[in-house]
């Protein structure tokens, strides 16, 4: 069996928020650092006429001046993207967009309900979802789940042309039951397998939800704030199912899959992702 790397690369969180001005105070925007662990925190607070490119600076060579150089810097926030990349890139720490950095939104949960117990600092405007390209829509798709314990049983010692499996999203770091089911969504491709495998790579898929609605439908979350539409469906015995995966997501902690296939046939996947939604 795969195992995860006990040697995995350090990476930042990392987010700029704004906080809400409390009444006769000027805006303020809190910097707001810490390890995947979450055992490492850095956080300054600036007026917001004063939060530029080189401030940001300063306070990642501040943080490196007591932490080691980081591999990366994740950052979920589409508005504040671009500074990081200004500030960062002097210090030649790459910056990654990346919704998943629970580390950090558990911290600014934490923090809001001093700021404002009314307050999300987790919002992000979400973009309306958009139909896939037709050039890498897919012939079929199913719902489906595998056992917590069978889970790694679909990629062990398989060449998958793309595959992506955190180390942190397996099972057990999470806690899951071995024979809890993780639910997950099945695409056949055809000859258009390799190329939506991809194209899907490329927009960095975070999680897929079931949305009720006439009809209802598969909803993709990938990069930052992009939402694309994998299908709609209006057979009750669909939506039925689409009922019982978003019941497993709950039970799951949110850890679900995405799998690109040929066909049914039981050929090596062409793609695999481990996903999880934001609690």
């Amino acid at each position: 069996m795969v195992m995860p790397s006990l040697l995995a690369p350090v990476i930042w969180q990392g987010d700029l928020v704004g906080r809400p001005p409390r009444p006769g105070d000027s805006p303020l925007w809190e910097l707001v650092l810490c390890s995947g662990d979450g055992h490492w925190e850095w956080r300054s607070q600036q007026p917001q006429a004063q939060v530029n490119g080189e401030w940001l600076r300063q306070q990642l060579a501040a943080a490196l001046a007591i932490q080691p150089r980081p591999a990366a810097l994740a950052v979920f926030r589409p508005q504040v993207l671009g500074l990081f990349q200004v500030a960062a890139e002097p210090l030649g720490i790459p910056v990654q967009p990346q919704r998943r950095t629970p580390a950090l939104k558990a911290r600014l949960r934490q923090l809001a309900q001093d700021w404002s117990p009314a307050f999300d600092p987790l919002a992000v405007p979400a973009l309306p979802p958009v139909p896939l390209p037709e050039s890498v829509q897919g012939e079929q798709w199913q719902f489906a789940a595998v056992p917590a314990a069978e889970l790694t049983l679909v990629f062990d010692h398989r060449p998958i042309p793309v595959l992506d499996a955190p180390p942190d999203l397996w099972p057990v770091p999470l806690g899951l039951a071995s024979t809890l089911p993780i639910p997950g969504v099945v695409i056949q491709g055809g000859r258009r397998s390799r190329p939506l495998a991809q194209w899907l790579q490329a927009q960095v898929p975070a999680a897929i939800a079931a949305i009720a609605g006439d009809p209802a439908g598969l909803i993709l979350e990938a990069g930052l704030d992009r939402r694309w539409v994998l299908a709609t469906f209006t057979d009750a015995a669909v939506v039925q199912s689409a009922q019982v995966y978003q019941q497993r997501l709950q039970a799951s902690q949110g850890l679900h899959f995405l799998m690109v296939q040929p066909d049914d046939s039981g050929l090596t996947p062409t793609g695999f992702w481990l996903l999880q939604q934001d609690p």
